[in-house]
């Protein structure tokens, strides 16, 4: 280190699980050691209460702001944080407050002790693959652009109504999907609703693009691998709309005749690395491998 230099405070963000006590609480103790460090904290505008010391951002902000954003909470809250700031390429630290916390890997009695290894350097980044999504109507203009870390998954409205769903890979067809709707997974995202609906376990530090048919008609559909710089063109065929929903936080109307195009995003996820493998996660939370009854 050359003679005289200080390192600047670090820079962390805060993003509380809401109407969770116990983030509060956490928030407030986690606090008190950044500060004790001389680091500074942001928070958004509805978690000041619970941080009067900190600084206040507004969201289009945030990632621009902090080095580091801490995420009390559980995986919803988690994937809600990384769309905040994953594009500024922040990498984010999660404690689980939650019912899986399978994003979310520490618990909260190690979380101050975490936090300092994380201010030393100590924990290594893995970094995860990323969707970019783009809907488009049916003469191919843009109507808006999503990324997500779990999925892009289009679904029935209210009438429960096969629906007829045209996917392409880079540009030559796949098959028509008639099915209760389709998701597009990420490696990470394939242990959530992609897994449940029958889909492949990947192995996280894959990139790779799977696509998972939700009941399919057609028995000979199944779920299907693809590299991650394919270009994935999904197009409603049906006679009516379907739902398109981005790692169950977003959601927009796909109506008949507009089509998704689905890509690996440039920044991927940063987050900390946890504690144990992949594999150890999936025992814990899935109970892998084990005899039921």
């Amino acid at each position: 280190m050359a003679r005289g230099y200080t390192p600047r405070p670090m820079r962390f963000g805060f993003l509380l699980k809401r109407g969770k006590t116990e983030a509060r609480e956490l928030a407030i103790e986690l606090g008190r050691v950044l500060r004790d460090r001389g680091d500074r904290s942001f928070v958004l505008e509805e978690d000041q209460e619970a941080l009067l010391q900190a600084t206040r951002v507004d969201e289009s902000r945030l990632g621009e702001s902090i080095d580091v954003l801490a995420v009390l909470g559980g995986d919803g809250t988690f994937l809600y944080g990384s769309g905040l700031v994953s594009d500024f390429g922040v990498p984010l630290f999660g404690i689980n407050l939650g019912s899986m916390g399978f994003m979310t890997r520490y618990q909260r009695g190690e979380a101050a002790d975490a936090l300092l290894d994380v201010c030393r350097g100590r924990v290594p980044i893995d970094e995860r693959m990323r969707l970019s999504i783009t809907v488009r109507t049916a003469s191919g203009s843009v109507v808006e652009s999503r990324n997500a870390v779990n999925d892009a998954v289009i679904s029935q409205l209210a009438m429960a109504r096969l629906l007829e769903l045209k996917g392409s890979l880079d540009g030559e067809t796949i098959t028509t999907y008639k099915a209760d709707g389709l998701i597009l997974a990420t490696p990470i995202g394939s242990t959530a609703y992609s897994l449940s609906a029958g889909g492949p376990i990947l192995s996280p530090d894959l990139e790779a693009i799977v696509i998972t048919p939700i009941c399919p008609h057609t028995l000979t559909n199944r779920p299907l691998v693809v590299r991650a710089d394919s270009r994935v063109t999904v197009e409603n065929v049906s006679a009516g709309d379907a739902q398109l929903t981005i790692d169950g936080q977003w959601g927009r109307p796909l109506c008949a005749g507009q089509s998704i195009d689905v890509r690996k995003t440039e920044k991927p996820l940063r987050v900390f690395r946890g504690h144990g493998s992949f594999f150890q996660v999936l025992h814990e939370k899935l109970s892998w491998g084990e005899r039921q009854g």
